[in-house]
C-alpha cells in the first residue's frame, strides 16, 4: 500500500509517498480502508521535525495524518466493529511510522466511531482531530450559560467547532477572526465579534467589563489573549508554545488532544442532527500530498484540506 511519511524532517522537507506492506490489526484494533484523510497544521510540525523533542523520540520515518474516514477492512479480536462498516477515527500519536495519510491505517478501536450518515467521507474526515480538540478544551474550561468566552482564531477549524459547541450551550461567545470572517462566525453562534488587528484585551473588556470569564486561544496569541481574561478566570491554549504564564490568579492550561470514542459519538450525532458545521476547503489525491501540504503552509484556508486515496 501507499503511505505518506517524512524521512528527512526539517523546514525544507516534503511529505513523500512510499510503498509499504499493508498493516494487520492486532487484538482490540481495526484496519480502515481510507476514503479520506485530512491535512492539519500538526502534519507540518512533524515535517519540520518532532524527533528528539518532548513530543516524540527520533525514528527513521514518521507517519503523517491524524484524521480518517473510511470503511473497516479487517478487525482484530475483541472489537465491536464489523467489516464493511463506515467509520471515522483519529491517529493520535506522533511517534508512529505509519499514520492516516495512506491507503489503509490500523487504529485501536477506542480511536474509531461509526461515521455520520448525513455527509460524505470527505466531510466526515474533518471531525476527529479538531472536533475532539474543541470538545476537550471546552470541557476543561467547564463553562456554564452564565459565562462569557473569548475564542481567537474563531473562523479556523478548532475555533469554528468551539464557537458552535459553546453557543449551543448558551455561552456568550466573543469571536475574534479576520474582518471578513464576521458573517461566518456569527452564523456559527458568536454573539460578539472582534476583528483581528484590534487591541484584543481592550476590545474584549469593552464588551465584558473586567474581562471575559474564559478564553480559548485557538489562534495561539498567548499573553494577548490572556490579558482579555478577568482575574481568576480560565484560559486554555491549543499550543504548548503559546501557553502564557498564569497571571492575576488565572487558571491556564493546554489541551493536548486524545482519542475518545464517546466524544466522537457525540460529535457524529451533532453532525447528523445538523447541529455541527463541517467545512472542506479543497480535496487532493493522495499522490498530490506535497501540494496539499504546501497549500496548508501558505495559510488563508477556511476549512480543511482533504486527501482522497
Amino acid at each position: 500500500m501507499r503511505a505518506v511519511v517524512v524521512r528527512r524532517p526539517g523546514p525544507e522537507a516534503v511529505a513523500e509517498i512510499i510503498e509499504v506492506p499493508t498493516p494487520e490489526p492486532g487484538p482490540g484494533a481495526v484496519r480502515v480502508k481510507v476514503a479520506a484523510a485530512t491535512v492539519n497544521p500538526v502534519d507540518l510540525m512533524v515535517r519540520n521535525g518532532v524527533g528528539g523533542t518532548p513530543f516524540a523520540a527520533p525514528r527513521d520515518q514518521w507517519g503523517i495524518g491524524w484524521d480518517v474516514a473510511g470503511i473497516v477492512d479487517t478487525v482484530g479480536a475483541g472489537v465491536d466493529f464489523t467489516v464493511g462498516q463506515q467509520v471515522i477515527g483519529i491517529s493520535d500519536r506522533l511517534d508512529v511510522s505509519l499514520a492516516a495519510q495512506a491507503d489503509y491505517v490500523v487504529l485501536e478501536a477506542q480511536n474509531v466511531a461509526p461515521a455520520p450518515t448525513s455527509v460524505p467521507a470527505t466531510a466526515a474526515a474533518t471531525i476527529p482531530l479538531n472536533g475532539l480538540t474543541a470538545v476537550q478544551a471546552l470541557a476543561a474550561l467547564d463553562l456554564t450559560a452564565a459565562d462569557s468566552l473569548l475564542i481567537t482564531g474563531a473562523a479556523g477549524a478548532v475555533g469554528g467547532f468551539a464557537v458552535e459547541l459553546a453557543a449551543a450551550r448558551g455561552v456568550r461567545v466573543i469571536a475574534s477572526a479576520s474582518p471578513g470572517d464576521e458573517p461566518t462566525v456569527r452564523a456559527l453562534g458568536a454573539t460578539d465579534f472582534i476583528p483581528r488587528g484590534a487591541n484584543l484585551p481592550d476590545a474584549a473588556r469593552a464588551l465584558v467589563p473586567g474581562g471575559v470569564d474564559a478564553a480559548l486561544d485557538a489562534a495561539a496569541l498567548g499573553p494577548e489573549t490572556l490579558a482579555a481574561v478577568r482575574a481568576r478566570g480560565r484560559f486554555i491554549s491549543i499550543s504548548v508554545h503559546a501557553t502564557p504564564i498564569p497571571l492575576r490568579g488565572t487558571e491556564v492550561t493546554t489541551v493536548l488532544v486524545h482519542a475518545d470514542r464517546s466524544q466522537l459519538d457525540e460529535l457524529v450525532a451533532l453532525v447528523d442532527k445538523g447541529h455541527l458545521t463541517l467545512r472542506v476547503a479543497e480535496t487532493y489525491s493522495l499522490d498530490a500530498v506535497a501540494a496539499a501540504h504546501q497549500r496548508l503552509a501558505a495559510g488563508g484556508l477556511r476549512g480543511r484540506l482533504v486527501l482522497v486515496p
